[in-house]
C-alpha cells in the first residue's frame, strides 16, 4: 500500500514539474482531461508536444526529427481514457494525395525553363511508348519540394490512360510496410517487381541497412533490370551521393554493394538533375 502511494506521489510531482510548460497545460486543456487523468501519461504527453515542435518547425521529410520519419504521436481521447496513436505529418500527406489525384501533362506548368529538359524527355518517352520502342526511366533528383514526384505522377496518368500498370510508392514508407507485414511481405515483393513502370519516391531519405539495401531495392532492381521493366526514381541525391549513402559505414564490402545498385539504377534510369524553387506549401 505504501509503495503504491510513493508511485503515485512520484506520478504527481512529475506531471506538477512538467505542467509548468505551458504548451503541456494548453494540450491538457485542449483534451479536456482531468489532471488524475493526465498524470499517468505525463511522458508520452512531452512526447506528443515535442514531436509537435518539430513539425512546426520542419521543411520536409530529409528534415523530420521525430522517431517516425512522416509522423508525429497524436493523444486520443474516449470515454475519460487517454490513448496514442500516429498521424501522417502534413508532407507525408502530400506525397499520398499526389499519388491518388489524377495528375495530367496538362497540369505541368511549362513557365520555368528548368523543367524543359524533364518535359522535352517526356515526350519523348510517350512517343517510343506509342511505337512500342525500348524506353529507360528516370533517375530525377533535385532540391526539396521542386515538383519531382509531381512531374512523375503526371506522366503515369499519361501511361495509364494506355493502359499500362503504374505503381508509384514512397520509398521510405514501403521499408516500414514490409518490415511490419510479414504476411504479404511475398506478394508485395512480388507486384514491385513486376509492375510495368514504377516510381521509387524519395529513395536516398530512408535509414540505410543491409537489409534495405540488398535484400529490398537490390532484389527489385535486379528482378526490373533482368525483365525490363522500366524504373523510375526520384531523390535528393545525385547517384554520386546515393552511393556514399548507400555505402553506410564504407567499409569494403558496403562500398562495393552499394556500386552495384548504382549500377543497376544506372542501367535501368537517365539520371537527370531538376532545380527549382520549392513549390509546397508550408
Amino acid at each position: 500500500m505504501e509503495k503504491l502511494q510513493l508511485e503515485k506521489s512520484n506520478l504527481k510531482d512529475s506531471y506538477l514539474e512538467a505542467l509548468k510548460d505551458p504548451k503541456l497545460q494548453a494540450l491538457v486543456k485542449k483534451l479536456k482531461i482531468s489532471d488524475e487523468v493526465a498524470m499517468n501519461y505525463t511522458s508520452k504527453l512531452e512526447q506528443t508536444i515535442e514531436e509537435l515542435s518539430n513539425c512546426s518547425k520542419c521543411k520536409g521529410l530529409p528534415f523530420c526529427q521525430n522517431p517516425l520519419e512522416g509522423h508525429y504521436t497524436c493523444p486520443v481521447v474516449k470515454d475519460q481514457r487517454l490513448s496514442f496513436g500516429l498521424k501522417p505529418c502534413k508532407y507525408l500527406e502530400e506525397i499520398k494525395e499526389n499519388k491518388n489525384k489524377k495528375i495530367t501533362m496538362k497540369d505541368i506548368r511549362i513557365d520555368d525553363k528548368r523543367r524543359a529538359p524533364v518535359i522535352k524527355y517526356f515526350k519523348e518517352f510517350l512517343d517510343k511508348v506509342e511505337h512500342n520502342e525500348k524506353v529507360k526511366g528516370l533517375y530525377l533528383y533535385g532540391n526539396f519540394g521542386c515538383g519531382k514526384t509531381f512531374l512523375i505522377t503526371a506522366l503515369f496518368s499519361e501511361l495509364e490512360k494506355r493502359r499500362k500498370s503504374c505503381e508509384i510508392v514512397y520509398y521510405p514508407e514501403l521499408l516500414r510496410d514490409l518490415k511490419s507485414d510479414f504476411d504479404d511481405f511475398g506478394g508485395k515483393m512480388e507486384y514491385l517487381m513486376d509492375v510495368d513502370y514504377l516510381l521509387l519516391d524519395d529513395i536516398g531519405a530512408e535509414k540505410v541497412t543491409e537489409w534495405s539495401r540488398d535484400e529490398i531495392l537490390g532484389t527489385i532492381l535486379q528482378y526490373r533490370m533482368n525483365n525490363n521493366k522500366v524504373t523510375f526514381f526520384t531523390s535528393n541525391l545525385s547517384l554520386k551521393e546515393l552511393e556514399l549513402n548507400l555505402a553506410g559505414t564504407k567499409g569494403e564490402i558496403d562500398v562495393i554493394k552499394a556500386r552495384r545498385i548504382i549500377e543497376r539504377i544506372k542501367y535501368l534510369s537517365t539520371e537527370m538533375q531538376l532545380l527549382g524553387e520549392n513549390r509546397r506549401v508550408d
